[in-house]
Parts: structure tokens; sequence; C-alpha cells
């Protein structure tokens, strides 16, 4: 994804935007990341115990940081992800769109009328509680980013087909999901070639395609490398984890 898109220059390999999952129900968690430097974070409704209203204030409090907010939504629901634009985040992850009649009903979710079905909601955060214009409401509305992830073969085989789609901004490959759907790992080369296949299929059509990493940073700057256009490394609990463990273990030697 282009840092324009993001609002402020890339923190990643290559100055691609950088970003991490955030899953603790904890602004805290939302501070920190700001002040490392990253760029985004995607608030995880999908694989963490996070309600709306947690999601409403990790996006207040990353949005009030410069860091862009986006939200994975659990599901298609389109109430939900309705919810969600208007609580101020700037975009959705969807996960497991597989066609191209799945990208256009996300995408349709996330547009006002003639474009989509959004309803309106201009008294809520998004709309600066009824005192932005109307038209602006809408305007700024319209460029929430919808990203469907692609987690099957099925759906990077329908990649052209989905970023070809006008209101779908960008794409994220979920490696994990794609190779267990396929009983691989993500390091075997057939799964290799599927997120090449969507890193190019996304490249031809003028719009990014993003992958997550763990916590290896080279292998991010290798993906930036090969095209791809923003990327996320690790989440707050694996962050904390992970100085837990290494400050136990040095205590120990």
């Amino acid at each position: 994804m282009t840092a324009p898109l993001f609002g402020r220059a890339g923190a990643g390999p290559s100055g691609v935007p950088l970003g991490t999952w955030l899953k603790l129900p904890a602004v805290e968690s939302a501070e920190i990341i700001a002040h490392a430097g990253f760029d985004f974070a995607v608030i995880d409704l999908e694989h963490a115990p996070l309600n709306l209203e947690t999601a409403y204030r990790l996006v207040s409090t990353c949005a009030a940081l410069g860091v862009t907010p986006l939200v994975r939504v659990p599901d298609h629901t389109p109430s939900t992800i309705q919810k969600i634009l208007d609580a101020g985040a700037h975009g959705v992850l969807v996960p497991h769109v597989d066609t191209e009649d799945q990208a256009r009903l996300v995408a349709r979710a996330c547009r006002f009328p003639p474009r989509g079905e959004r309803g309106a909601g201009g008294t809520s955060r998004a709309g600066r509680w009824g005192t932005l214009p109307g038209s602006e409401y809408v305007e700024q509305g319209n460029r929430a980013l919808c990203i469907p992830q692609l987690e099957s073969e099925r759906a990077v085989r329908n990649v052209e087909a989905i970023v070809a789609l006008e209101d779908v901004d960008a794409v994220f490959v979920g490696t994990a999901d794609l190779s267990m759907s396929m009983g691989l790992t993500p390091t075997d080369p057939a799964v290799e070639e599927l997120v090449a296949h969507a890193i190019e299929s996304a490249r031809k059509a003028g719009k990014p395609c993003g992958l997550a990493f763990g916590a290896v940073p080279e292998r991010a700057a290798d993906a930036v490398a090969a095209g791809c256009g923003f990327v996320m490394l690790s989440n707050d609990t694996s962050m904390l984890a992970s100085a837990a463990i290494d400050l136990v273990r040095s205590c120990a030697r």
C-alpha cells in the first residue's frame, strides 16, 4: 500500500507502510506502537476477544497519535463494517474473501449510495458528531480502505477479478490460512508461488498487496523487494511475550 493512503511516510523496508496487530483490550498498546513508529495498526476483531466498544477506543487512540487505524472485522456482515467505519476507522480488512462476488459485496458495504449500501451516520465520530457537512462526510467515508483478505487457493486464483473492482483498494494474503487450506507450510514452494502471483496481479492493477511476517523483519524486506506493498510484523501480545521470556531467560544465565 502506498504511503499516502496511510497518511504518512512508510517506516518499513524501502519506505513501505509498516503495521502490526492489536489484540489486547488496552489503549496502552496503541500508544506504545505509535511511539515505536509504526505507520498503521490493525485492530483484530477476528482472532482476539475484543468488542466494538474496545475497538472504538483503540481506533480513536491510534488516530490521535498519527497511526492509521484499520480494523479486521470478524466476517462480511455489512452492519459490523458500517459501525467500524462510523467509529472512525480508516478502513477494514475482511477475512476469507474468496470470490469476485464476495469482494464486491464487501466493497459495497464500505461505500455510500450509489456506489454501495453503507447507511448514513453523520452524527458518529466519522461525521465529527454531526458537525461535518454531509457531502464531506460522504466523500471521506468513500475513501475508507477496503482490503479483502485472500486466504485460500481459490481466493488467490480469483485475485485478478478482485483487484479489478474499483472499490477494492488493496488485498492482504493470509499465508497461514492459505497454506493450512492446502495442507502445506507457508514456506512451501506452491504457497510461495501463489503469494507471488497475488503480489504481481495486484501490482498490475495498481493496487498494493500486503503480507504479515510475525517477528521476522528479514522476510518482510525480501517481500518488499519482490513487490509487496505493505507489511505487518508481530502483534502486541507476541511482543510482550517475547520481551518477558527474553528477560527471564537473561536472568537465569
